[in-house]
């Protein structure tokens, strides 16, 4: 194989490795674009904390946004555990409670979160307020998940637990009349009942500026792999 052919093959396969480098690179940066943006709205809606109704939830134009609601209804139905939600640097279960508002459809409301017993197969216990309650909180797309493999939820001998948060699914499997939500309502951490519980929006997914920390790291991967590829170029050859 001629010097000349080498080069080709070499510095073709130099920018296809270096483009996609770069390309993850732009990607983890947009991530965190994205992250600020959500992490602003966020705090502009908690710190006017206008209510809107709890119907809002149902508003699929805004299943992506971040609305403070208010309202009256009633827990209706068994708690739903989310598995692998993290708190404080602890893995345990974040607990969901179906909720009929008084006007408007049902939805899930993020109670709260639990440890993990060391029995996985044995789930924690929540006792829900009875009679008709006034909630408010954060209304918030649920927690972001990776692929969609297999069964979204499972019942277990005392409950159900979920791989991921699906409101289409919830809405079959415990058989609701209406469907449930896109979005979940974020309960107040002032109110006292439920799981220990804050609003941040990141306790299970990277931080903005650690995208921009791997954005760095696939650029400099890009950059290093065509000093390289200039360097085996313009070197001279053994005799």
């Amino acid at each position: 194989m001629s010097r000349r052919t080498r080069l080709v093959i070499g510095w073709t396969a130099a920018l296809l490795a270096a483009g996609l480098f770069a390309w993850l690179g732009l990607w983890q940066g947009g991530r965190a674009v994205e992250k600020e943006r959500m992490l602003d709205e966020v705090a502009g809606v908690l710190a006017q904390r206008r209510p809107v109704p709890l119907a809002a939830a149902h508003d699929r134009g805004r299943s992506q946004s971040y609305d403070w609601t208010a309202g009256r209804g009633r827990f209706a139905g068994e708690v739903l555990w989310l598995d692998n939600q993290q708190r404080d640097g602890r893995v345990g279960l974040r607990a969901y409670a179906p909720f009929r508002p008084r006007v408007g459809d049902p939805l899930l409301v993020d109670m709260g979160w639990a440890p993990g017993a060391p029995d996985r197969r044995r789930l924690p216990r929540l006792q829900l307020p009875t009679g008709e309650v006034e909630l408010r909180g954060l209304l918030a797309p649920p927690p972001s998940h990776g692929l969609d493999l297999g069964a979204p939820m499972a019942r277990q001998a005392d409950g159900w637990l979920m791989l991921r948060v699906d409101p289409a699914a919830i809405t079959v499997a415990l058989a609701s009349p209406r469907p449930f939500a896109p979005r979940v309502l974020r309960l107040d951490p002032a109110l006292g009942y439920g799981l220990p519980r804050d609003l941040r929006l990141l306790a299970n997914t990277l931080p903005p500026e650690k995208h921009r920390g791997y954005a760095l790291q696939w650029f400099g991967l890009a950059a290093t792999l065509l000093v390289i590829a200039l360097v085996l170029t313009f070197r001279k050859p053994r005799r």
